[in-house]
């Protein structure tokens, strides 16, 4: 039996997660949950699935449940006392089901305790991509990815090196606007970016699929996870989201990863890797699937995925740069102080203010990532005035 810790259990990852474990009770036991604020659902959990650990990170509501559970399950609180969660012995593998950069911190404490770790977290891939691979080599801990685009190259891959390799092709739905003409984006409603035509998905994450950041996300995190440069990684628009990405050798053949439209599929390879297990999920109907269809992503409709090959070029803080742009511009529209083109506005005019580190260390990276945060927020506020 596998013991996991699921960080991030209230969110679509962390819950789809917990349906994989009630589906395998006898491969998977919970040993720790964690929330940013939702202890409704976080009580829920702990009534079925019993943890030993809970970790709220906001205090306020670490404390309202504290009072609820008393001395039966240890709680950690905050960003340190998730770092200090991951690190208990009895713990195999962690699942990252946060969203953003505050993943990074406990990821590296899991890592630097051995924890395998299965990843649905970009954000911290992208800031620190080869700083956690390397640690992960150091501390002999394998990163299992569980975005479907990841899991698929690396299914595709099999035992094959990165010198194998002549071309991965990551594919993407291409979001809610795809079909919109650009000429409207000016007057795209909130409403209008969270309605995705494939995968349901937390609302962050919705809206960098209909900017396409999350694909230029996707291949920043390919490159550092899979030692390829960023010539290698072709980005494919693929409504119907079967195909989850390819893998192109050097002898032309392609290998492709196929399945259904269900985050549970890759979580549970990355939970039960090397192990394939039997679940109950539905396949795909060959006989009733018509057509696939593929399109050239359009760059100038979607200036953000340009802007990810331009830092996975330049590399170095700059993935910091634009993944906290990012996230800082997000932010910004989904609470309605921003248009949505102004998104891919503020993130250039970040990165062409950034003094680049080549080499950074960890320090340089959470400055860069600090001074992305403020130059972005203080741009947001002025463009709104």
């Amino acid at each position: 039996m596998k013991r996991i810790a699921v960080l991030g259990s209230s969110g679509s990852i962390g819950q789809s997660t917990l349906s994989v474990v009630r589906s395998l009770p006898r491969q998977f036991k919970v040993e720790a949950l964690s929330v940013n604020t939702d202890i409704i659902k976080l009580k829920q959990q702990i009534k079925e699935f019993k943890p030993r650990f809970v970790c709220v990170r906001d205090e306020q509501a670490a404390c309202e449940l504290g009072s609820d559970l008393g001395s039966s399950i240890k709680i950690f609180c905050g960003e340190k006392g998730l770092g200090e969660m991951v690190k208990d012995r009895d713990i195999d593998l962690v699942m990252f089901a946060i969203t953003g950069s505050a993943a990074l911190s406990p990821l590296l404490a899991a890592i630097k305790n051995g924890k395998d770790i299965a990843l649905a977290n970009k954000e911290a891939l992208v800031m620190a991509g080869p700083l956690v691979m390397r640690m992960a080599k150091k501390h002999k801990v394998n990163i299992l990815p569980v975005d479907s685009e990841q899991s698929a190259i690396w299914q595709s891959l099999g035992g094959f090196q990165q010198s194998d390799v002549r071309q991965v092709y990551l594919t993407a739905s291409g979001g809610p606007l795809r079909s919109l003409p650009r000429s409207k984006f000016k007057k795209v409603s909130l409403e209008q970016v969270l309605h995705h035509p494939r995968w349901k998905m937390g609302r962050k994450i919705t809206v960098d699929s209909a900017t396409l950041m999350n694909k230029g996300l996707e291949l920043l995190e390919a490159m550092f996870l899979f030692d390829l440069g960023a010539e290698k990684i072709k980005v494919l628009i693929h409504p119907e989201s079967l195909i989850h990405s390819m893998v192109e050798f050097n002898d032309g053949v392609i290998m492709a990863q196929l399945s259904a439209v269900d985050m549970r599929i890759p979580i549970q390879y990355a939970l039960s890797y090397p192990e394939r297990l039997v679940n109950k999920l539905s396949g795909i109907d060959f006989y009733r699937l018509n057509k696939l269809h593929f399109e050239k992503p359009d760059l100038e409709k979607f200036p953000c995925l340009g802007l990810a090959f331009q830092a996975a070029r330049q590399l170095g803080t700059m993935p910091a740069v634009i993944n906290a742009a990012n996230e800082i511009s997000v932010n910004n529209f989904l609470n309605k102080r921003i248009s949505f083109l102004t998104i891919p506005k503020i993130i250039e005019k970040v990165m062409r203010r950034h003094r680049r580190i080549a080499d950074p260390v960890l320090p340089d990276i959470m400055a860069a990532d600090a001074w992305a945060r403020e130059e972005a927020a203080m741009l947001a506020a002025n463009l709104n005035q």
